[in-house]
C-alpha cells in the first residue's frame, strides 16, 4: 500500500498542473504597471491604468490562419469586460503577414471582426528588436516564470489584477478555451 502511494505521489509531481503553465503564482521581479505603449491611434498607454482588471496581451496578424481568433477575442472581451482588458499587438514577424500600416490594420479589425477591444502600435514581439511590453512578458528575469516568447502570431499571456503574470498559451490554443476562462 505504501508503494501504491508513493508512485501515485510521484506521478502526481510529474505530471504537474496540466491546466496552466503556471501552477504557481510568482511576484514578478519588474511591475507590470511600469510598462506602456502606444496605442494603435499612437496615443501613450500607461499599463498603471490597467491595475485591479486582468489583462490578455495578444501578439496578432491579419494575414494568418489564426486572425479569426479576433472573432473569438471580441467575444470574450464583451462577455468579460470591464474585469478583463484585451490588448491586441500587431505584428509582422512571422513571414509577413501583417504588413499594413497602423490605420490600415485598425481598420481591418473594425470592418472585419468588429473589434472593440484596445489594439496597440504595430511592432516587433520577439528577437532583437522585441518591445519592451513583450520583453517582460518572455523573460523570467523580469515576469518571474516565463521564458517563452511568442512561436507566431496569437500566442496569449494572461496578467492577473496584481500584475502578475499567470498564464501563457500558443497560437493554437483558442482564446475561449477552458484553461484561459477558468482563469478569467
Amino acid at each position: 500500500m505504501k508503494i501504491i502511494i508513493i508512485v501515485c505521489a510521484v506521478l502526481m509531481s510529474f505530471l504537474g498542473n496540466s491546466k496552466q503553465k503556471n501552477p504557481k503564482v510568482v511576484e514578478p521581479p519588474t511591475s507590470f504597471y511600469e510598462l506602456s505603449f502606444k496605442t494603435i491611434r499612437g496615443e501613450d498607454f500607461s499599463f498603471e491604468q490597467l491595475r485591479g482588471k486582468k489583462v490578455l496581451l495578444v501578439n496578432t496578424a491579419s494575414k494568418c490562419g489564426f486572425t479569426p481568433q479576433f472573432s473569438e477575442l471580441e467575444s470574450l472581451y464583451q462577455a468579460y469586460s470591464p474585469g478583463l482588458v484585451i490588448l491586441g499587438f500587431p505584428s509582422n514577424d512571422f513571414m509577413n503577414q501583417d504588413p499594413g500600416s497602423n490605420e490600415e490594420i485598425r481598420e481591418f479589425c473594425e470592418i472585419n471582426y468588429g473589434v472593440t477591444f484596445r489594439m496597440m502600435e504595430k511592432s516587433s514581439v520577439k528577437g532583437k528588436d522585441q518591445n519592451p511590453v513583450f520583453r517582460w512578458l518572455s523573460d523570467k528575469k523580469l515576469n518571474g516564470w516565463n521564458k517563452a516568447s511568442p512561436g507566431w502570431n496569437f500566442s496569449k499571456y494572461l496578467v492577473d489584477e496584481q500584475g502578475r503574470l499567470i498564464g501563457y498559451w500558443p497560437s493554437r490554443t483558442k482564446p475561449n478555451d477552458p484553461r484561459i476562462l477558468e482563469l478569467l
